[in-house]
Parts: C-alpha cells; structure tokens; sequence
C-alpha cells in the first residue's frame, strides 16, 4: 500500500483532536477490582515523532490522532472522554445532572470516565444514559455509571433505537464464539504494543477486557422526528436502522447546536463487513440516511461528534464532512453494483474501484478500519452471495484438501517454498502469501514453510494503512510462531445473557445441538419464564430443537426459569442456574440429555493451520 499524494501537509485534524482538552487521567491505566489491567492507553506513548518503517505512515498518523486521551468540552455543557476505550463516552449537563452517551465497553473504563469528568466538572448525578446503537463498545459498561436499581426505580432513564435489545444480543450470542476468536486478530489483542506490533485499530486504540454489562433500555426511540426532553435536556431524533448497525440513531441537541451522528461519521472509512463477522451492512441505506441527516440537521449544527475520534467544528466544515461521508459509502456502493452487473466479480471488483480525487484528499475516508478491498467483496456478497456464477467454482474443495493437491501439483513443498521465496525476493508478498498457505494446511509441520509464511505477513502488516489488516497479518504471523492464542476477550456476559427474551434463548440453543448425536432422541420440555409471563414447549427430534409458545402436548419436564436464572442456563452452569431461582419439575433426566448433546463450540479454533 503506498502513501504517494497523502496530504501529509494538512495538520487540521491534530488541532480538532487537542481542542477543548480540559484534563488527562494520569496515568492513562484502569484496573478491576482484583488489580488487573483491562485499559492501558500509555502502552501507546511510544506514537510521536516520524513513522518508523515497521508502520504505514498514515496508519502512524492516524494511531497518533486516536491515542490521545482525556476530558474535552465539545461545546459549553457537551463533554467527551476520549482513549479510554475503542470508543468515546460523552456527557451532556442538564438541570440537575448529566446524561451520559455510549458508556463504553468495560464497567471498569466507564466508571474511570466518569470519575474524571466529575473530577473537573463537579459531582453530578446521573439522569440520563443513552445508547446510540447496539455495539458492545456502546453499551457494555453501563453499569459503571448508573446502577440497575436507579434505573428500575425510574430514576434515570435508559434511551436506545428501537430494536436494540435483540440485535445487541444476538450479535454476541448466536455467532459470538467465533467472532469472539477473530475479533482477537482484527484487534490485535495479543500483540506487543510497539512499532513491531499493535499501533491502533484505526477506529480506537484496541478494546478493554474488563467487565461487560447490560442495562435494557426503558425509553425506545423509533421514528425520526421523534423529540425528548431529559433533564431539561432536549433532543431531536433520527432512525438510522442498518446503518454501521442494525439498530442506530442520530440526535441532535438544538439549543447547544451539537449533533450526535453515532458511529455513521468517524474519521475513517468503516467497515461494511468487519473482519470479525457480522451481517454484511447496507451502504446504501447507509449513505441514505447521512443525505437525510444533513437536510434535517447540518443548518443547525455548528458541530458534529461521534462515538470515535474527534468532534469537527464550523457549519461549513460540518457539511462538508458529511457530505463526504455520504458520498464516500454511496459511491462504494453504485460503482460496485455498475460492475457486477457487467459481469465483474467481487474479488475483481475490488482490484478496479479507486474512490474520487475529492475522497482520497481527505483523511477521514481512508481505510484505518474498512477499506475499499474488503468492503467492495461485501456489497458484492450482500447482492450475489458467495458464488461467482463461475461453475468450476461451485464445488470447489476445502481449504486443506485442495492445498494438499495444490502442493503436490507445485512439485511438492519443498519445491513450492523455493518458488514462494523467489516470490518474496521480487517483491510480490500477496503471492507469496497465497501459495506458503497451501504448503501450511497441505504440512501444518513444514517449519521452513510456516516460518517463511509469518514473515511474509509480518511484511504485509507492516506495509498497511488499515489497522485491522495489520493486525490481522501480525496475528497471524504471532500463532504460526508461537501457536494459536485463543480468544483473549469476549464481549457476551452474564448480564447480556439474563436479557435474553426466551425465543432468543431458544434459538441460542438450538445453534448449539449436535445434530447427528441428537439424531435418536426425542424429548419434550415445558418452560416457564415468569418475567416475560410466557410459556413454551420444546421438542428435540431428528436433531431439531424447536420451539412453540403455549404449545399443546405431553412433557416430561417443567422448568421454570426466572431471568436472573437465563444466564446460567445459557451458559451450562447448572448450579448457577438453580442457586439464581430455577425449578425443575418433573423427570430432570430429560434436561440432562438434551445438554448432553450440546455443543459449546471451540473459542480456540485454529486460523492461519488446519
């Protein structure tokens, strides 16, 4: 990837991003109850000066830029504590309290934040919590700022986009364990933070490790248009639903002039599809709703902030960072679809789409965290799916299996490696890359071949602009030296899985039996839930667990399960469950063998070997 053109010359950002610092937290580490580190952002105090060669100077530029940390005013009553996770935490001052945006995703980060806006900002309370959309960096330390309690007495509302519970949880539930284990690539969570390692993830430094909770909201906001007052507070709504998530909004406070655009404007190109997984994100209706923001909010917003990075002021520069933006998802869009439709595939695709002049000379559309490449591969999957239409590519074999005859085709691996260095030596890392993987899953033991392939990404990781490829290639190149480093963090709790509505936990369920070993069994279980005031009845045959609420029939079993309970439940700690309030009624053999044939997936599975 090259820098050439780059407007190095251009100096704004670092002068939006210092602007209105009020105080640092010094030092710059959070801890948990029992001592341990989950935050550390002075483990990136090594940022300054010229881009080392190990680092892509833009990506250096950009990791300088989001590293910075501390309290900032926005606007007069408007606050944001930025580097003390992946994402930013803001305050708005009301009448009697503050009302707090996007608690972050640790209890442990929140409550830092917190506590060094009241250090300088004086001890307000509480009375608002708003999430701007259902990501675990926006929601995840809630508890860290205001307690259920408060909540439950009404005391402090808990404002989200209609919809926010179910996406919030499922995207951590029903997938969470595998993308649990990419995430620790696309974040780069066990590298050495230093220019041979972990910069920044373009979008925030890396996330926190500490404890994730839920809050359910009690205030769903879900039209546009829609208006609320909080704590003499008053704001002004826009849907955004799949957007950057499927349940997202925009605001707009009017008296202090400060629109809130979530996490649909930040500073750099974002992902379509984010290389930990997800449902592939709609860019059309994506640049829709930023087209709609400016005509309902940009004449009366003198700034516009973000859940990432830094604010940007001025009702010109407002406008046209948005308009960019805007442009910047539509033409990704259209252009991929002009060329699909005249037969290009994805991959082919994202080799000829180049952004326009007036996009590649600002810096908030570079690839930090999405890039073109595999953006464009996701539009092309959201309309075709994964087949090219190419019908030697329909049946095509695994990944272990075609390298096997890939390699023995080559000449064997011996022979394949050689060829793979002449590669390297002239230069072209991509195929180099491309074959050392087949001699790897063909001889997972090859260690001239592993070797060789971990440098070689090394190379690729070092040349990106993107800070998630980066940190995927030095991941990569980290477990084919080391071995696999498991999943260092996961997002989904105790807390999120009490929240979980029952056919939820159904279907949590339902993607975990092991259909061939489910195949003889036939059970029948009743539930009851009493918080939700429901009751359902399962079955499990021919390996399908279904569900059916006030289904007729016989069972063999009765369980009650109070939320408090669901947790446990979902996670196989029966005692936990029991101790938390269930009941059983009934034959208990028949829940023992429908968790005998649960499978709870692997958070270890191997990535870059067979």
């Amino acid at each position: 990837m090259t820098d050439a053109g780059f407007p190095y010359e251009d100096r704004r950002d670092f002068t939006d991003a210092d602007r209105g610092l009020l105080a640092t937290l010094d030092p710059g580490v959070v801890h948990d109850d029992d001592g341990t580190v989950v935050w550390d952002n002075d483990s990136y105090a090594f940022l300054t000066g010229e881009a080392p060669e190990t680092v892509h100077p833009s990506l250096w530029r950009q990791s300088s830029l989001v590293a910075k940390q501390g309290l900032y005013e926005v606007v007069e009553g408007i606050y944001q504590v930025r580097g003390l996770d992946l994402s930013n935490i803001s305050f708005v001052e009301g009448d009697t309290g503050v009302i707090v945006i996007d608690p972050l995703i640790s209890v442990e980060t929140a409550r830092a934040a917190l506590d060094l806006y009241r250090s300088h900002r004086g001890d307000r309370p509480v009375t608002g919590v708003i999430y701007t959309h259902s990501h675990v960096d926006h929601f995840g330390g809630v508890k860290g700022v205001v307690s259920q309690e408060d909540v439950d007495a009404g005391r402090v509302p808990v404002i989200a986009p209609e919809g926010f519970v179910t996406h919030a949880i499922s995207e951590n539930v029903y997938a969470g364990i595998a993308m649990a284990r990419r995430a620790g690539y696309m974040y780069g969570a066990v590298l050495a933070r230093d220019p041979r390692g972990g910069v920044g993830s373009g979008l925030g430094q890396t996330t926190s490790t500490g404890t994730v909770s839920l809050i359910p909201p009690t205030v769903d906001i879900s039209r546009t248009g829609q208006e609320l007052t909080v704590d003499g507070v008053r704001m002004e709504f826009q849907m955004a639903p799949g957007s950057e998530a499927p349940a997202e909004m925009h605001f707009l406070f009017p008296d202090r002039r400060a629109l809130c655009m979530a996490e649909n404007t930040t500073h750099t190109l974002h992902n379509l599809l984010t290389l930990r997984g997800a449902l592939v994100r709609d860019p059309h209706a994506w640049a829709r709703y930023l087209t709609e923001a400016i005509e309902l909010f940009a004449d009366r917003a003198d700034v516009v902030f973000a859940s990432h990075h830094w604010p940007t002021w001025g009702a010109a520069e407002v406008r046209e960072y948005m308009g960019l933006q805007r442009d910047l998802y539509a033409y990704q869009h259209d252009q991929t679809l002009r060329l699909l439709n005249r037969g290009y595939t994805g991959i082919e695709i994202a080799e000829m789409i180049e952004l326009p002049p007036a996009l590649r000379r600002a810096w908030h559309t570079h690839g930090y965290y999405g890039s073109v490449s595999h953006n464009v591969k996701a539009i092309y999957q959201r309309y075709m799916g994964w087949y090219d239409g190419n019908p030697a590519r329909l049946w095509q074999h695994p990944p272990e299996e075609a390298a096997a005859r890939y390699v023995e085709f080559m000449g064997g691996a011996d022979a394949v490696v050689g060829k793979a260095r002449e590669s390297v030596e002239a230069g072209d890392l991509r195929w180099a890359a491309q074959v050392l993987d087949h001699v790897v899953f063909a001889e997972p033991g090859h260690r001239e071949a592993r070797g060789l392939l971990a440098d070689v990404l090394e190379r690729l990781g070092f040349g990106s602009e993107n800070g998630t490829w980066r940190n995927c290639y030095l991941s990569g190149a980290r477990e084919l030296r080391n071995g696999p480093f498991g999943t260092p963090t996961v997002s989904s709790s105790p807390d999120m899985l009490n929240q979980l509505p029952p056919e939820m936990f159904f279907d949590a369920l339902a993607v975990k039996i092991d259909g061939p070993k489910a195949w003889d069994l036939d059970l029948a279980i009743a539930w009851v839930f009493p918080d939700h005031d429901a009751r359902f009845r399962t079955t499990l045959r021919n390996g399908v667990f279904s569900y059916v609420r006030d289904g007729d029939g016989d069972s063999g079993l009765t369980v009650t399960v109070p939320r408090t309970a669901l947790g446990g439940l979902a996670t196989g700690d029966m005692a936990a469950a029991r101790s938390a309030g269930m009941t059983m009624d009934g034959d208990t053999s028949v829940l023992e063998r429908l968790t005998s044939v649960l499978d709870p997936g692997d958070p270890d599975f191997l990535i870059v070997e067979p």
